[in-house]
């Protein structure tokens, strides 16, 4: 598991799915890069896209990508897991740095709608595949210890390249929910494999007391507004970048400093998205 190096923060600047009181996230490629560049300069070193907007729209993802790269060195990770793989195939050639993959099946539950798909191990297989083929990292979605019984099975098959990088889902409504507490943060540590990179998503008033718990076990936290909108109870956040500054002062106080994109790059074996 990661050791206490200084704190990755992840964001993720997209809509909010459980709490649509929250508005004005990103829609544009243009507002997109704008946020990830206040985030960036706010503390985050990765930041997770997946607007709903452009998924079916490869030049505009590409504009994405490419003025969040004219911007700054900010790690690109693209998201919406919920797709089936033949719905992503051609993200690989626009080569972001890495891309989530979740490592059990979709099961939510919002206010816009269930999500429910399966994918199954061969799909997870063929994903670790494209990713060596085309140098992106996989970021597996871990949201119960059946979806680290997945990863290992990937690493038997020699199919992933150390080290894993992992983020641990607590909080999100559905038949994959798991409880944002001391003792579920504990049980998926204990069976992680060893060279594992792992941040937290938690979706809910607990993210700040879980982020903690994070922070003081040497891993890592993801923050934003597709996870939790509000910088305070009862207070929305009026940006991202406050979200990011958040944590950023949380890990201060509880003596870790903040990596950069560089820093992150040289931990996780990335290579410099062109």
């Amino acid at each position: 598991m990661s050791s206490n190096s200084d704190l990755i923060i992840t964001v993720t600047i997209a809509k909010s799915w459980l709490f649509p009181e929250a508005s004005g996230a990103p829609e544009t490629p243009e507002e997109i890069a704008n946020s990830v560049f206040e985030c960036y300069e706010a503390g985050a070193s990765i930041a997770h896209i997946h607007t709903f907007y452009l998924l079916d729209h490869e030049e505009e993802w590409s504009r994405t990508l490419d003025l969040i790269r004219e911007k700054c060195d900010i790690v690109t990770q693209v998201g919406m897991s919920s797709i089936p793989l033949k719905g992503r195939l051609e993200m690989f050639k626009l080569h972001p740095d890495m891309l989530s993959i979740i490592l059990s099946h979709h099961d939510e539950a919002f206010p816009s709608g269930d999500v429910n798909r399966i994918h199954t191990r061969e799909e997870l297989q063929e994903y670790c595949r494209l990713c060596r083929k085309y140098d992106v990292k996989p970021e597996f979605e871990v949201w119960h210890a059946g979806s680290i019984w997945n990863l290992t099975y990937l690493i038997e098959k020699g199919l992933l390249d150390k080290p894993y990088f992992l983020t641990l889902f607590f909080g999100w409504p559905g038949g994959t929910w798991a409880p944002p507490t001391t003792q579920e943060f504990l049980a998926r540590l204990a069976v992680l494999p060893p060279n594992s990179v792992y941040q937290i998503s938690v979706m809910g008033a607990e993210q700040t007391k879980m982020a903690a718990l994070s922070i003081m076990h040497g891993g890592h936290v993801r923050v934003g507004t597709e996870d939790y909108p509000y910088v305070y109870r009862n207070i929305l956040a009026k940006n991202n970048g406050e979200l990011v500054s958040k944590i950023r002062r949380l890990s201060k106080e509880l003596g870790r400093d903040i990596a950069d994109a560089s820093a992150v790059r040289k931990l996780l074996n990335l290579k410099r998205s062109q």
